[in-house]
C-alpha cells in the first residue's frame, strides 16, 4: 500500500506539502498541487481513514437511513443527496432499514462505529430516543420526510397533510361526492398524514366521511388487491385517493381488470409525482412533492450543525406540494348514486 512518503518521492515535493494537498489545508502552489495528485492517482493512494479522523476531527461521512431503495421516492431522493453531498467534499453510507426499527438500530450503531460527521434519516417510528447515542457523540441529526418527537430536532419533510387535502379538494371539486383513500404501508406517518388531510377535505365541505383503506405493504399488487376489495363494494366510490403513486397505479390495475372506466367512471389521485406518473395509461393526476428542494435543505441544515454547532437551530421545515393534474381524474357523472 502506497505511502505519503512514496507520495513524496514519486512527485518531488516535500511530506509536509502532500499533506496539505491530501488534507486540503494550506497553501500549495498549482503546478506542485497537479504533480502530487497525479501521484497519488498513480499509487493509487487512499488515506486512511482514522487516521484522517484523528488529524481533522471529521470523517467527512454522513449516513442516510431510508425506509427502502426500492421505493421510486427513496431511491430518487438518496441519489439526489449523495450527490449533492459528493460535491460538497463528503461520502455518503447509504442503509435501508425496511421500516423495521431492529433494522434502524443496528445500523446506528454501525454508523457511530463509523465516526460519521451527520445523519439524514428518514425515522422508523417518532422515537427520538433511537438515535440517543449518536446525540451523546455529538452526531448532528436531520430527519427526512418525517418529522421526530423531539423540540430539538431538525426535520426538513414536504406537507404530507395539506397534500392529501389538495388531492381530495381537486375531487371533490370534480363533483365527487363518494370518495375513499387507499394506499400503504398504514405505519407510515406521511401515509397517515395524507389520509388524515383527504378525511379533513371532505369534512370542511360536508361530504361523508371518506373509506380508508391502509395496508400493510407498499406494493402495485398489494394495493391492487385492496382496491379490488373497495371497487367490489355496491356503494363504490367515483373518486379515490391513493397514498402513493405506487397505490394509485395498483388501483387503475385492478379497475381496469374490473371493467370500470377511468376517468368517467373512477378518478384517481396519487402521490409523490414519480416518473411513471405520466407514463402510465391513463397518465396519473398526482401531487408532487419537491424531492430537490427536501435535499438541498437537508443538506444546508445538517452542514450548518456540522460546520457551525454553536449557531445551529432546529427546526422543522414544511415545504408545500403541487397538483399535477393528467388523464386519470375527471367529472363526477350525472348522476353520482347511479353505480355502473
Amino acid at each position: 500500500m502506497a505511502s505519503i512518503k512514496d507520495i513524496a518521492r514519486l512527485s518531488g515535493a516535500g511530506i509536509s506539502t502532500v499533506s496539505r494537498v491530501i488534507n486540503n489545508s494550506g497553501y500549495v502552489s498549482e503546478a506542485t498541487r497537479k504533480r502530487v495528485e497525479q501521484a497519488i492517482a498513480e499509487l493509487d493512494y487512499r488515506p486512511n481513514a482514522g487516521a484522517r479522523v484523528m488529524r481533522s476531527g471529521r470523517s467527512n461521512l454522513i449516513g442516510l437511513l431510508v425506509p427502502s431503495i426500492k421505493v421510486d421516492f427513496f431511491a430518487r431522493l438518496s441519489h439526489r443527496l449523495e450527490r449533492r453531498l459528493f460535491d460538497q467534499g463528503y461520502q455518503t453510507l447509504i442503509c435501508s432499514t425496511a421500516e423495521d426499527s431492529q433494522h434502524e438500530a443496528e445500523y446506528v450503531r454501525m454508523l457511530l462505529a463509523q465516526q460519521i460527521d451527520g445523519l439524514l434519516v428518514v425515522p422508523v417510528g417518532d422515537q427520538p430516543q433511537a438515535f440517543d447515542k449518536l446525540r451523546q457523540a455529538g452526531v448532528p441529526i436531520v430527519a427526512l420526510d418525517r418529522s421526530l418527537d423531539d423540540p430539538a430536532a431538525t426535520s426538513v419533510r414536504a406537507d404530507h397533510f395539506g397534500g392529501g387535502q389538495l388531492a381530495a379538494k381537486h375531487l371533490i371539486d370534480l363533483g365527487h361526492e363518494r370518495i375513499a383513500v387507499l394506499g400503504a404501508p398504514a405505519q407510515s406517518p406521511p401515509v397517515q398524514a395524507r389520509a388524515a388531510g383527504a378525511v379533513q377535505a371532505c369534512a370542511a365541505q360536508g361530504l361523508p366521511a371518506p373509506t380508508v383503506m391502509l395496508g400493510p405493504d407498499h406494493t402495485v399488487q398489494d394495493c391492487a388487491a385492496l382496491a379490488r376489495q373497495l371497487l367490489d363494494r355496491a356503494d363504490r366510490p367515483t373518486g379515490i385517493v391513493g397514498t402513493s403513486d405506487i397505490a394509485a397505479i395498483g388501483i387503475l390495475h385492478a379497475a381496469r381488470a374490473m371493467g370500470i372506466d377511468i376517468p368517467s367512471q373512477l378518478s384517481v389521485a396519487g402521490f409523490d409525482d414519480t416518473p411513471l406518473a405520466s407514463y402510465v395509461f391513463p397518465a396519473l393526476t398526482t401531487i408532487a412533492q419537491p424531492i430537490d428542494r427536501i435535499a438541498d435543505e437537508a443538506i444546508a441544515a445538517l452542514l450548518e450543525m456540522i460546520r457551525a454547532p454553536s449557531e445551529a437551530v432546529a427546526k422543522d421545515t414544511v415545504l408545500p406540494v403541487a397538483l399535477r393534474q393528467r388523464e386519470s381524474t375527471g367529472p363526477a357523472a350525472p348522476d353520482e348514486t347511479e353505480i355502473a
